[in-house]
């Protein structure tokens, strides 16, 4: 077969084994160089292919068109017939077929004949649907290809495969340095996550497990300093949390600069009433100068607060935006607090993901409690959270603009002045 998959996978899926399983980061060409195989095999003999996922609610969410796509990249879209539910290849009769574990256990256990079996994305399988799903591939010599990103050192799919292998398996964990395909694209992505967050870097590039031991959302990439804001900051973002009950309100004033995040003024109280809160803003330098981006859920908090002279309005929120908050802040290379913003810096210590009481494991589940100065922050970088780390990207790129721009007036201005003084 003329194969442009990879060596190092093209090998592991034409041995013969009851499970080849590959496993690793991004951007390694698993799925690619799987697709390209099953689809020369089909073309070339009887196989009957069952493509599973642990959850498929459409179409859309199975590898149908990633092996389209290899249909027609290898000049094959002739030999195939392509529906939104299978495709066949009519000269060998070879057949693929797209399910989901979870909601269809029933219908996979009646299957029959299944040559190979392929789960993409096998991190997400339960041990359920394994139990379901391996003694349904029973014809004799038949083959279960598994390919994965892990995700924690507990799933079943990497306990199950890596972890202990089972009999007459074949395991090979593949990167993207491997591939020699690795797009520029990918590879900037790349190259800075593994500058700002070694430990994202491992787990999404280098396919290494979540440890489970850190909790603290915001573990390794904060430190305290003192320091003085530099006369040449661009923006000041200011970012306020309103307070419920015996919760605090908050107030943080923050800068951008060299990639990272510098905090550096705070405001913080409870049981802060209306009439209070000026007094309170006031303490941050700037505060009536500036745009501050706040909580939204309390709008009459906000008019209350622009009537007394400060330029407040509600920032953005929509499902995930904490999530997606935590992700900008982690994006930077370092995030720098002032050593007098003291609730920001026990915040950040004590702000963490939920843990199992049974097992301690640490869930992906960030607590709702020690994040009204985080929450601060996320609301003053409200903007550029909603772009995720392009957004930090698009700003930097936007200040590096805005300074040439600078700089070509002033050389304009000054071959001015030398041009009516001669």
């Amino acid at each position: 077969m003329n194969l442009t998959v990879i060596p190092h996978i093209r090998d592991v899926l034409l041995r013969p084994a009851r499970y080849k399983v590959l496993h690793g980061g991004r951007g390694s060409a698993k799925s690619w160089g799987v697709a390209e195989t099953l689809v020369h095999f089909a073309a070339r003999m009887s196989v009957r292919v069952l493509c599973a996922r642990e959850l498929q609610t459409s179409i859309a969410d199975s590898v149908h068109r990633l092996l389209q796509d290899q249909i027609q990249r290898a000049g094959l879209l002739p030999f195939f017939n392509i529906t939104g539910a299978a495709i066949t290849c009519p000269s060998t009769g070879s057949l693929f077929i797209f399910k989901g574990l979870r909601h269809n256990s029933a219908e996979i256990k009646s299957m029959e004949g299944i040559d190979i079996c392929w789960v993409e994305e096998a991190q997400r399988v339960s041990e359920a649907s394994w139990e379901v799903l391996i003694p349904t591939i029973r014809k004799e010599g038949a083959e279960i290809w598994v390919t994965f990103n892990p995700d924690s050192v507990d799933d079943p799919t990497y306990k199950r495969f890596v972890a202990e292998s089972p009999p007459s398996s074949i395991v090979q964990q593949v990167n993207y340095d491997q591939n020699p395909h690795f797009p520029d694209t990918l590879r900037m992505e790349m190259e800075y996550l593994k500058r700002v967050d070694f430990e994202a870097y491992e787990h999404v590039w280098l396919g290494k497990p979540k440890a489970k031991t850190k909790a603290q959302v915001l573990s390794g990439k904060w430190r305290v300093d003192r320091f003085e804001a530099p006369a040449n900051v661009s923006r000041f973002f200011y970012g306020a949390d309103w307070g419920f009950a015996q919760d605090p309100t908050t107030l943080i004033r923050c800068f951008i600069q060299d990639r990272k995040l510098f905090i550096d003024h705070e405001a913080y109280g409870i049981g802060v009433e209306l009439d209070e809160l000026p007094a309170l803003f006031d303490s941050v330098p700037g505060a009536r100068q500036n745009l501050i981006k706040a909580d939204n859920s309390r709008p009459e908090t906000i008019n209350h607060v622009a009537k007394r002279r400060f330029n407040v309005v509600g920032a953005a929120k929509w499902p995930g935006s904490v999530e997606d908050g935590v992700t900008y802040l982690r994006s930077f290379e370092e995030i720098v607090i002032h050593e007098r913003c003291t609730h920001t810096i026990e915040e950040a210590r004590l702000y963490s993901y939920k843990t199992d009481k049974q097992t301690d494991e640490v869930l992906p589940i960030i607590e709702d409690r020690h994040n009204h100065c985080w929450d601060a922050v996320r609301y003053s970088l409200d903007g550029l959270i909603q772009q995720g780390t392009t957004g930090l990207l698009d700003y930097y790129a936007q200040q590096v603009e805005d300074k040439k721009k600078a700089e070509a007036e002033a050389a304009e201005k000054v071959s001015k002045f030398f041009a009516l003084n001669r």
